[in-house]
């Protein structure tokens, strides 16, 4: 019920107001206010009041009131003051567009009484819009060959702006080929063309780009501009041309195939197909060049290797051809660039395998090095090893002599191998080796060298003839004919010494052999000097001292001194028969010819009448009793003793004694001191006395050699005139012995002895030898 009862006035009061607003259209009159757009809020219109003809304050009290009818609310009343007031800022464009005048109607209404009144409001336009072409960026295609003169219409701008503010005029940017008109619609709006004043080139100029202007009539004026891009489109009036008319290039001569040499660029202002260039190589001269050129691009490729020793240079002609038959050329020049691509060459022109060892600066070789490079990287530097007595002399320009630089030593080194290294100075370096092998000829410039100073050989005596006893052996450094050695025996020092009959040795080898058997009683040592000769022209000799001994064979068996045995009956020695026990009844001496051990002798009682009566010494041959003698022995014994050597085999020697019985004689028997003699002081007894009697006979034999030899002197000097005298060749009469020192005895002597009345040990005594004789030997 609320609800119908407060919607019933409401209903009444718009029904009301309609039939006001009807009645005031058909009778009342507009007031109209103007004003321009884009006025600040606040403004005041009018006042309302005063232009209705109200009193103020009655526009209040009768409760006035805008009615917009739709329109923007752009207006507001104040009722006490009457005043018309602007509500917000008014945007023409927005309210009213393109319409013109811009005219906004409202209504004031009064109550109490009812009341209307008609009220516009006509803005009025301000120039607050600039010109705006709807696309940035305008495009005109036309053709080269356009006429001048002809129009070329454009879109105009946009202006929100009417009436003079609107669009006026348009302009372009300076240019030689057009100029812009201005031109009116129906609608009085304006539109700009294009007039071309001087015609076009596209390869001059392929394209334009002007600003186009928009200018509207405001004061000032607002503009608005936009581009024009035109397009010249081509015919085929122009012939390919070459950027550069020649080309010049390097290309190193180690390009792979296929590598690109250089691109060549030809311009064709034409456009389109009329623009299409295509390249081509023109064979200049008739020859084959190693270059190929793509059509399309104009890149010269290698397809053939490139030899700077052969071709440093090429030059050619390239064309270009566009689709309409026009063409143009340029030429390219290529200039092949060296590399260290070739290695120094080397030629030898002589060359000498073999040089003589004693000669300085020999020239080894002869040669010659080239490297077909050019600049740095065909120089050449040559060089051999350091350390070889070797030099490189430069002769003519690129020639070479390899010599010695000093004197050779081919038994220091017989060969060298000599590198020759030749390097160029290219990057980088190349080298060559040549390998020359010298053999160093031998001259005859050592003497041969015996392994040893000196050489001791030992042979013993009795050996075979022609035995060899031993080598001598030199080497000789030289080689050929001039290390080849000759031995050879030199003639001895000593004339007595027979040395061709007793050595002789092999001239090829030096092996030394006896020529007949030696005999060590005859001759003990000899030397000699032996000499080594080489081949070589002059010959180079040397010599060496060889000393021979001959050693000792036991080939001589003792010889008995005493008792002779040479006597047709034995030898009778007397023995008292009251002699005692260890009697002295004679002592055999014995001598060996032979040295050593083979002259050490020992006495044996080999066989005797009574066995057990008589014993021997082994040691120094003395015979004695070994018990007394009785009624019952026989008065007459006979004994055998065997004396034998140290030798290897042993050699010996019978002794055949005879002892008589006696009772006395003058002095029978000497009486033994009180103080008896043991067997050991009579054996140093009798010992010294045979120092004595040998010495005694030694100095005698002295002085009988040198009665000798003072003999033969005298006779040599009598018969120097009638040549040299020689030595008797062969063995010695056998009665003829050698002084050796060793046995028993170191002589052979004939002796006397007998039994002196005084005697009474039974000693013997020694007398001077008979004929004592020996050999001189060189020891």
């Amino acid at each position: 019920m609320e609800t119908a009862l407060t919607k019933t006035p409401e209903k009444r009061q718009v029904i009301f107001l309609a039939m006001l607003l009807l009645l005031w259209e058909a009778g009342s009159e507009a007031i109209s206010y103007s004003m321009p757009e884009e006025t600040e809020s606040g403004y005041l219109v009018a006042n309302l009041g005063q232009d209705l003809g109200l009193r103020v304050g009655e526009l209040a009290t009768r409760g006035a009131r805008i009615h917009h009818n739709g329109n923007k609310e752009l207006l507001q009343l104040d009722a006490e003051t009457g005043n018309l007031l602007l509500k917000e800022k008014p945007d023409r464009e927005a309210l009213c567009g393109a319409i013109e005048p811009c005219v906004l109607h409202f209504q004031i209404i009064l109550e109490n009484p009812v009341q209307f009144f008609q009220t516009d409001l006509q803005l009025t336009d301000i120039n607050d819009h600039s010109p705006e072409f709807s696309d940035t960026e305008l495009l005109l295609k036309i053709q080269e060959s356009a006429q001048t003169g002809t129009v070329f219409p454009l879109k105009a701008a946009q202006d929100s702006d009417i009436g003079s503010n609107a669009v006026q005029n348009y302009t372009v940017s300076p240019n030689l080929h057009f100029h812009a008109i201005t031109l009116s619609r129906t609608d009085g709006r304006k539109y700009p063309e294009l007039v071309l004043d001087r015609a076009l080139d596209r390869e001059e100029q392929p394209e334009l780009t002007l600003i186009l202007t928009a200018l509207d009539g405001g004061a000032p004026p607002k503009s608005g501009t936009t581009t024009v891009r035109i397009e010249v489109l081509d015919i085929n009036d122009n012939a390919p041309q070459f950027l550069e008319s020649l080309y010049a290039v390097e290309v190193p001569e180690n390009s792979p195939l296929n590598a690109l040499v250089v691109t060549v660029s030809a311009r064709d202002l034409d456009a389109g197909i009329h623009g299409n260039v295509a390249y081509s190589l023109f064979q200049g001269g008739g020859g084959s060049q190693p270059f190929v050129i793509d059509e399309i691009t104009g890149e010269i490729r290698l397809k053939g290797a490139l030899d700077f020793e052969a071709t440093s240079y090429y030059n050619m002609e390239i064309i270009a051809t566009d689709s309409g038959g026009l063409s143009g050329k340029c030429s390219v020049a290529i200039q092949v660039l060296d590399v260290n691509d070739n290695a120094p060459k080397l030629t030898i022109s002589s060359l000498t395998s073999s040089i003589p060892e004693n000669a300085p600066e020999a020239v080894v070789a002869v040669f010659s090095v080239s490297d077909p490079d050019s600049g740095d990287n065909g120089r050449i530097v040559c060089s051999i090893q350091n350390e070889l007595p070797f030099l490189l002399k430069p002769t003519f320009k690129n020639f070479y002599t390899l010599v010695t630089e000093r004197s050779l030593d081919r038994e220091s080194k017989a060969e060298y191998n000599i590198t020759i290294i030749v390097s160029d100075l290219g990057t980088p370096r190349l080298t060559t080796q040549h390998t020359i092998t010298v053999q160093v000829s031998d001259i005859n410039d050592n003497a041969p060298a015996f392994t040893q100073t000196s050489y001791t050989l030992f042979v013993h005596e009795n050996n075979s003839p022609a035995l060899h006893i031993g080598t001598i052996s030199a080497t000789d450094s030289d080689s050929g004919s001039n290390g080849l050695i000759i031995y050879s025996l030199l003639p001895p020092h000593n004339p007595q010494l027979a040395l061709t009959s007793l050595i002789s040795i092999n001239s090829d080898n030096g092996q030394l052999f006896a020529l007949r058997a030696m005999d060590y009683e005859t001759l003990k040592a000899f030397e000699f000097h032996v000499g080594a000769t080489d081949g070589g022209s002059p010959a180079l000799s040397s010599q060496t001292l060889v000393r021979v001994v001959v050693l000792d064979d036991n080939d001589n068996a003792p010889f008995v001194l005493y008792p002779l045995q040479n006597a047709s009956a034995p030898c009778t020695e007397l023995l008292p028969r009251a002699a005692e026990p260890g009697y002295l009844v004679t002592k055999v001496v014995a001598v060996d010819r032979d040295s050593g051990q083979n002259a050490w002798l020992s006495f044996q009682l080999l066989k005797a009448t009574e066995p057990g009566l008589f014993s021997v010494w082994a040691h120094n041959g003395e015979v004695r009793t070994t018990r007394m003698l009785n009624e019952r022995d026989a008065p007459k014994h006979r004994l055998l003793l065997v004396v034998k050597d140290n030798g290897e085999p042993p050699r010996s020697a019978s002794v055949m004694l005879q002892v008589l019985l006696v009772d006395g004689f003058s002095q029978p028997y000497l009486p033994l001191p009180e103080v008896a003699l043991n067997p050991t002081q009579e054996e140093d007894m009798l010992t010294l006395y045979l120092v004595i009697a040998l010495a005694s006979v030694s100095s005698l034999f002295l002085l009988s050699v040198l009665l000798f030899v003072g003999v033969r002197l005298c006779k040599k000097a009598r018969d120097s005139s009638l040549g040299d005298c020689s030595i008797p060749e062969g063995h010695f009469p056998s009665h003829l012995v050698d002084v050796s020192g060793a046995g028993t005895l170191s002589q052979s002597y004939h002796y006397e002895f007998c039994l002196t009345d005084d005697s009474g040990t039974s000693d013997f005594k020694f007398m001077n030898p008979i004929i004592p004789t020996s050999l001189l030997q060189d020891s």
